[in-house]
């Protein structure tokens, strides 16, 4: 039965929604310094493909980088000669991408299902703290979930109604985000709509969708020349750079530390899809009403498909689960709708927030066992913003307020929920990561700022802050520093170099010059 529609004005709605994903996706873009390592690797690539006009092959400090194909380096590079070298342009392509990925979902959700369910969808998805996270970075995962959710949908209604056009625009969408992040934007569609098929009894729909010609064509068209000319250019370096070591490599082996249990993921989605959390067991706990239904179905197989694959990958990172969070925000809506107990759903979000608020306590009470004076420099800068910003009284109130909304009959549950949720999502948005982006990477930046107003040569060394060579518009080589050279480094290791000049020095992160008589 579907639910009854709200008794607000529906244009009032659609305006909040869209105020919503505004302030979710586009609100402060260029507010806080770029963060490291991602947002500072991209926008280093496509700062150094502006200045060397080089716009097939991307480097990173010199060297060439194949951890991703082109598009989002293309996108950054316009973005940035229309607005500038700064934050703002970096990160536009992707806090746009996450806004068609939301109109994408309401427009299919609104086909789908109604348009209530439609509004509650991409309302969680832009509520989800993950996605507002990642939304707003520099980096090609918006774009990439873009793309996933736009030839997902195809499928569906391919599935539905046999239309060739679906077809093309799957294929379209996955040819994107193989030019976005490689095969996974293949490999994502291509086996949950394969068993979905298979439980639908309907391969030969499959397979025919699968060797359409003129689908293929478009894929080919869109792929093609750039991988072409790319292996024209790097050879077998782009081979084994790009699909050996990033892509199978990254699923064979663990890269760069990021491993985990069988179990990683599993806070990871609860974290990440806050405030919805308790709406995901909810609706979990319906399965056999779910797995009747074509739609809920479809979507199990999707998120299900992307928890096991990613799961048994020998990397693993957070916002890999986030490719298969689109169909969730879909069954989370429908649980959301029906529901009329909304404050059992609002103590998820209000109880991380009073986690958050014990946060500074708890610091306090570690600082002393704490020996690195790197770490010691970071917790202390962030204790002291946060008691400056009153950091425990207004999360703990925002929690409170959130508990509070509740009480308010009036207003319909789920908009309750909806405005409780925004608290969370929004404290983090916009109080939470500013302080976290002040003493992460604001002495990045000025440090950076500091070398390229001075005009120095910098040696990187015991540090990687690829957003120095952003902010320094120069490269830095990484080695061990000579007598009289300026480096950047960390509190850990500076007393390593001798009697040092410093040149800045904030939050553990120090720009030094090392004394003639002494060097590593």
């Amino acid at each position: 039965m579907k639910p009854e529609p709200y008794n607000l004005n529906r244009n009032v709605l659609l305006i909040g929604l869209c105020i919503l994903v505004f302030l979710s996706f586009l609100a402060g873009l260029g507010s806080g310094p770029l963060f490291d390592v991602d947002e500072g690797a991209f926008t280093e690539a496509t700062r150094e493909m502006l200045v060397s006009k080089n716009y097939l092959t991307t480097y990173l400090n010199g060297l060439p980088r194949f951890d991703k194909p082109i598009l989002i380096y293309w996108l950054q590079l316009l973005s940035v000669q229309a607005f500038g070298l700064n934050e703002f342009a970096f990160r536009l392509p992707s806090a746009l991408s996450g806004a068609l990925w939301a109109l994408a979902t309401f427009l299919f959700v609104r086909r789908e299902r109604n348009e209530t369910e439609a509004l509650l969808a991409t309302a969680l998805l832009a509520l989800s703290l993950q996605v507002s996270i990642i939304a707003k970075a520099a980096i090609a995962d918006s774009l990439l979930n873009c793309c996933l959710a736009v030839s997902m949908f195809a499928i569906y209604r391919y599935s539905r109604e046999k239309r060739r056009s679906s077809v093309y625009i799957a294929f379209t969408a996955m040819g994107l985000g193989v030019l976005t992040k490689g095969p996974v934007a293949v490999l994502i569609p291509l086996v949950p709509s394969f068993l979905f098929f298979l439980l639908e009894r309907d391969l030969r729909s499959w397979f025919r969708a699968l060797l359409n010609p003129t689908a293929i064509a478009l894929f080919l068209v869109i792929v093609l020349p750039w991988y072409t000319l790319e292996y024209m250019d790097q050879g077998k370096a782009f081979i084994d750079g790009f699909f050996m070591k990033h892509n199978v490599g990254r699923f064979s082996d663990s890269m760069e530390g990021h491993s985990g249990t069988l179990l990683y993921y599993v806070p990871v989605i609860l974290v990440g899809l806050m405030p919805s959390t308790t709406l995901l067991i909810a609706s979990l706990a319906r399965f056999r009403t779910l797995i009747a239904d074509p739609l809920s179905r479809f979507g199990l197989i999707w998120a299900g498909f992307v928890f096991v694959l990613f799961t048994l990958s020998g990397t693993k990172l957070p916002h890999y689960m986030i490719y298969g969070y689109t169909p969730l925000f879909i069954i989370m809506a429908a649980e959301l709708a029906r529901s009329r107990r909304p404050w059992v759903h609002a103590i998820a979000p209000a109880a991380l927030m009073l986690v958050l608020a014990a946060v500074p306590a708890v610091l306090g009470r570690f600082m002393p066992s704490i020996t690195s004076p790197f770490i010691r420099a970071q917790l202390l800068g962030l204790l002291g913003l946060m008691a400056a910003n009153h950091f425990t009284i207004v999360i703990t109130g925002l929690a409170l307020l959130c508990l509070l909304l509740q009480a308010f009959p009036k207003v319909p549950p789920s908009l309750r929920f909806i405005i409780g949720g925004a608290l969370l999502t929004f404290s983090a948005n916009f109080f939470v990561m500013p302080m976290a982006a002040e003493v992460l990477q604001a002495p990045v930046r000025e440090a950076a700022t500091l070398a390229r107003k001075a005009g120095l040569k910098i040696v990187m060394w015991e540090v990687y802050y690829p957003s120095f060579f952003v902010y320094s518009q120069s490269l830095a080589e990484r080695r061990n520093p000579l007598p009289g050279e300026v480096v950047l480094t960390s509190a850990d290791d500076i007393g390593r170099l001798g009697n040092c000049e410093r040149l800045y020095e904030k939050y553990g992160i120090i720009l030094a010059r090392v004394p003639e008589e002494h060097a590593p």
